[in-house]
């Protein structure tokens, strides 16, 4: 593995710091929709519905894509960053710049990502 830890590092904070910024900026969004008919009519309420399951959804993502971030940053201070959790290998650069918290190399990868 050839992609420098540090660079790694930055790159993962940076992804960070802009899903989590994306999430208190969606975060009307995923509020509940008030069902007061008198403002709202039945077609803007059902968009406002479809608006806030698409941000919940979104939301669920970034979480899960949080969680991916957080898990290599923990594997970069135990110097395990950079290998396939399944066979060992190492991640090719190519691949870790592309998603720098990716799990497996890309024969695994196909069997298990």
């Amino acid at each position: 593995m050839t992609l420098a830890l540090n660079d790694a590092e930055k790159l993962l904070l940076a992804r960070k710091a802009e899903l989590t910024e994306l999430t208190a900026i969606s975060e009307g969004d995923r509020a509940t929709v008030a069902l007061d008919q008198q403002s709202v009519g039945r077609l803007s309420r059902m968009d406002a519905m479809q608006r806030q399951a698409m941000a919940q959804a979104n939301d669920r993502q970034r979480t899960r894509e949080l969680q991916r971030i957080d898990s290599a940053l923990q594997r970069i201070k135990e110097e395990e960053y950079g290998f396939c959790l399944e066979c060992g290998d190492d991640i090719p650069e190519a691949r870790l710049r592309v998603d720098p918290a990716a799990l497996y190399c890309i024969s695994c990868a196909k069997l298990f990502g």
